[in-house]
């Protein structure tokens, strides 16, 4: 084990606001899926926040009559955890870069997300090699399974 790595295992952060989320990773409104880090284990796992609300501009089109959350958008939000996850991980040096997806494999999708609901993004490493980052993805609501995926992507300089 190298001497990163023993300053990284196990180190559990709470509560890290949309304002670190924005030093983490690059996103912005209306792009930005993650308002919150409620947990995140360095180099293991992460629990994002995102809630949703009618005010977001995409409800316009998806769909007038039924608001229902997009699909894409919450395989997007399990990426920026999963980039925060990454990012708070590799530490300072690595803050603003780029994460790329490269795979997204198993998406399933149970329930629709609606405005007013809170999702809750369980994000996990499977593995890494190099700046190849693997994650296993869930979404949940209330508790209940909303989506889930496993998903591969890569850290890039700017």
């Amino acid at each position: 084990m190298s001497a990163a790595d023993s300053e990284t295992d196990n180190v559990t952060q709470t509560d890290i606001d949309v304002n670190r989320v924005m030093e983490l990773i690059p996103h912005r409104y209306p792009f930005l899926m993650v308002d919150r880090i409620e947990e995140i284990e360095l180099g293991v796992k992460a629990v994002g926040i995102k809630n949703v609300s009618i005010n977001e501009n995409f409800f316009q089109g998806h769909f007038p009559a039924r608001p229902v959350f997009p699909g894409v958008l919450i395989i997007e939000a399990m990426a920026q955890t999963a980039g925060c996850l990454v990012v708070a991980t590799l530490g300072p040096d690595a803050e603003g870069k780029l994460v790329y997806f490269m795979t997204i494999d198993d998406a399933r999708f149970r329930k629709p997300v609606v405005p007013g609901d809170q999702i809750k993004i369980h994000v996990e490493k499977a593995r890494n090699r190099g700046p190849v980052w693997k994650f296993t993805g869930a979404a949940k609501v209330d508790g209940n399974l909303v989506a889930e995926a496993t998903f591969s992507a890569m850290i890039v300089d700017k």
